[in-house]
């Protein structure tokens, strides 16, 4: 589709309140944007299913968003601070009810059919994280600078570090409060008036007019409807979207109230489902289990609508639009270079193989861009927009160019750090968005541009840790396979086994025999993490196992297993790669990440909450956090030889392999 027929197509779906066909919306863009009519319906049928922007019914025919949640209700519980300041913050709370392309201060509320007004509330921004939480922890930030243009700017004034103090749009609701007697655990039913212009009304429901059974029903509903969203849809391409396919897949009943309100399920009530670290971003997911790496670059936000040369480049592995080589052809002019051949290099790195059909016909597009561009382009005219399109270009090539070296290498890549494809595909759909922003003659607002260029520096300074952890990875992964090599006769079977903290970025690659029994890898998990062995625990799985099941015995579809520790501890362990040696060798540690928590704290929200006051607290917060985990804990801090230091002189394994 063209710009002006997809730009139709998203006006389509915003405005249709039921369901519709494909003939219809087909219909609908070709009165606004008529050209390529000979495969606008379907290119339309593959965008609107591969993006999800509707819901499937029978074949080419869909329910809109706005068809679906506009008649349905929801709860709002408001927290104390809120009913002590006489407040409400609309943060996450209507997701996924209200339109996606909407900011919170953007929607409408009303109270008993008159509009309830604004107020501003301010406070240092981790003072109001929380109520944007649902959107992804990493993205609370961008929804608080986002809230105002005295936020934004202050946010990019330091990349770094958060501004002391911030202002939010708030709902005042100190009469609502009032005359209603409003105490906590009293909550809202909110209803969808407009699902297009965010508009809520709300109404009081007392904390004891709904039953236990009734809160029950709600809760199993929306276990299913999670379940099925995981199933079916995998890790979604953001928050909203995996929770707007549980209400979709999930049983009426998650549809309708009494109900909780989704964050106290989501963050109270639930054991089944956790947010999980998904590259540099967080994703809801199965509760003890690890969202797994992809093996390559991640290619669904490929447009399904390719153009010949995106196809080409797709075939590659480089999911990138025309816009984005435009934007390499505008910096090679920026640089006063305007040599093809270099941008075809950039574009696809040399060390890629490319059919030559396929390179020449690239290289033609390139080279057609460029004398078109060519003529009009001024080196004064890109001086704002040129050093970020740069920088931007350079970490692109990088990021392409490392994948392609890692997928074609020697190592195992059960070797790599967690996540490592899903963290260089994040990386590289970002900096690609950058790219097809500055495909501009026009420079963006300075502020615009200023926020470009501090994400940007984000992307770098990311890519720079994985590049050195990648790096640490490759060096382990050589001296191990030396080490196999030189070791003596016996020929012994190995795993690599990963280990994660549920509920938190904590994690430990091991090496283990296959004889090593479940009893030994309690032991070894007790050393890694530097606990004390002063709880129960048991692993589970879809067998039973006891301590005694050795790792060779497992079921070979038990690539994952859950070691629970206590009542508030779960280690994810997954079976990695194996390795022949030609001899026994110590239990060993070859990578990990952060410190772990002492097991005497109360779970992983306990922990995330402690590690929040010792970053962001004030001076009381900070010292009770300090006598809480101990002097010696830094957060953040794992010692690799260290560990393995303590993992020689207590862990002695019985088994051996032969």
């Amino acid at each position: 589709m063209t710009p002006s027929q997809e730009e139709a197509l998203y006006e389509f779906l915003e405005n249709v309140t039921g369901t519709f066909n494909l003939d219809e919306v087909v219909s609908f863009i070709r009165m606004i944007g008529p050209k390529r009519e000979n495969r606008l319906s379907v290119e339309v049928e593959a965008f609107i299913n591969f993006k999800n922007l509707a819901f499937p019914l029978e074949e080419k025919r869909w329910l809109s968003r706005r068809g679906f949640f506009e008649p349905l209700s929801f709860v709002i519980s408001p927290t104390r601070l809120e009913l002590v300041n006489g407040i409400l913050i609309p943060g996450h709370r209507c997701v996924p009810f209200v339109n996606a392309n909407l900011l919170p201060h953007e929607y409408y509320f009303s109270w008993q059919g008159s509009p309830v007004p604004y107020t501003s509330t301010e406070g240092p921004p981790e003072e109001f994280y929380p109520y944007y939480s649902v959107f992804g922890e990493e993205y609370a930030p961008q929804y608080v600078a986002r809230d105002n243009s005295e936020n934004e700017e202050a946010f990019n004034s330091d990349p770094y570090d958060d501004p002391p103090e911030v202002s939010i749009k708030t709902l005042d609701m100190r009469n609502i409060y009032r005359e209603t007697s409003f105490i906590p655990g009293d909550r809202f039913v909110a209803r969808t008036l407009d699902w297009k212009l965010g508009s809520i009304s709300l109404e009081k429901v007392g904390k004891d007019e709904w039953s236990e059974a009734e809160l029950s029903s709600w809760f199993e509903a929306a276990e299913e409807g999670f379940e099925k969203s995981f199933s079916k849809l995998g890790p979604a391409s953001c928050t909203e979207e995996q929770i707007a396919y549980a209400y979709w897949y999930g049983p009426s009943r998650m549809r309708e109230v009494p109900a909780y309100a989704l964050e106290y399920y989501l963050y109270e009530k639930t054991d089944t489902i956790e947010t999980s670290a998904y590259g540099i971003e967080t994703r809801y997911w199965y509760a003890g289990r690890e969202i797994p790496d992809k093996k390559d670059l991640d290619s669904s936000n490929v447009r399904p609508d390719m153009t010949p040369i995106e196809a080409i480049l797709h075939k590659l592995k480089i999911p990138i639009s025309e816009y984005v080589i435009q934007s390499y052809v505008r910096d090679s002019l920026y640089r006063e270079k305007g040599n093809t051949k270099l941008v075809t290099g950039r574009v696809v790195p040399e060390r890629i193989e490319m059919d030559l059909k396929d390179r020449n016909s690239l290289f033609t597009y390139i080279e057609s861009v460029m004398k078109e561009f060519r003529k009009y382009y001024t080196p004064f005219g890109d001086k704002a927009i040129g050093p970020i399109r740069q920088r931007a270009g350079e970490l692109h090539t990088a990021v392409i160019d490392l994948v392609d070296r890692l997928c074609k290498g020697e190592i195992d890549l059960s070797w790599l750090p967690r996540h490592t494809f899903i963290i260089l595909s994040q990386i590289q759909n970002h900096t690609a968005n950058v790219m097809e922003d500055l495909d501009s003659d026009e420079s963006p607002p300075e502020m615009e541009l200023e926020a470009l260029d501090n994400s940007l520096d984000s992307m770098i300074e990311t890519y720079e840790d994985v590049k050195e952890l990648i790096d640490e990875a490759l060096e382990s992964f050589r001296r191990n396979r030396l080490a196999v090599i030189r070791s003596g006769s016996e020929s012994v079977i190995e795993r690599l086994l990963q280990l994660s903290i549920g509920g938190t970025d904590i994690w430990r690659r091991i090496i283990v025999p296959e004889s090593c029994s479940l009893g030994e890898l309690h032991q070894i998990i007790q050393t890694v993490f530097g606990w004390r062995n002063s709880k129960s625990y048991r692993f589970n799985s879809e067998n039973d196992l006891d301590e005694n099941t050795t790792i060779k015995e497992l079921d070979a579809n038990n690539v994952e297993l859950l070691y629970e520790y206590g009542t508030k501890w779960n280690v994810r362990i997954m079976l990695l790669s194996w390795q022949e040696t030609p001899g026994a060798r110590p239990v060993r540690c070859v990578a990990g990440a952060g410190a772990a928590p002492p097991e005497f704290i109360a779970g992983p929200v306990k922990f995330k909450r402690i590690l929040s006051s010792l970053e962001n607290g004030n001076d009381m917060e900070r010292l009770g956090a300090r006598q809480e985990m101990g002097l010696d804990f830094i957060p953040g801090e794992f010692d690799l030889e260290a560990c393995n230091r303590l993992l020689s002189s207590t862990i002695q394994l019985k088994g051996r392999n032969r």
